[in-house]
């Protein structure tokens, strides 16, 4: 089983929105209130870069890129982080990931985002 299930990407024109939600499918509980998370994306032939990060505190930082227009959130009872995207522009167009902020875990399979007219 794979430790994180990304979810909810698709093709928006710009402009739009989407919310991804990711699972973490193998951290107990206790280990997932813990930690630090983060979204993480990677547009084609790019590397992956970090869109934003939720601490265990529910603290938040964002890529500058996205500061503004993407919120990210979590709910620990259900293990789960999202990223509220609004404002979507060509630009945001990327298979977007989930993991610690340390990127320490392996990776998932990612859900793909196109935004285009």
């Amino acid at each position: 089983q794979a430790q994180f299930a990304e979810s909810g990407g698709g093709s928006v024109q710009p402009g739009g929105s989407l919310r991804l939600s990711c699972k973490s499918q193998r951290m107990i509980l206790s280990t997932f209130n813990s930690e630090d998370m983060g979204w993480y994306r990677q547009a084609p032939g790019k590397q992956r870069e970090f869109v934003a990060s939720i601490t265990s505190d529910r603290f938040t930082n964002y890529a500058d890129s996205v500061k503004g227009r993407f919120t990210i959130s979590r709910d620990n009872g259900k293990r789960m982080v999202y990223l509220q995207m609004n404002s979507l522009e060509t630009e945001d167009t990327a298979v977007y990931y989930c993991n610690d902020i340390r990127a320490s875990r392996s990776w998932g399979q990612g859900t793909q985002v196109v935004v285009v007219s």
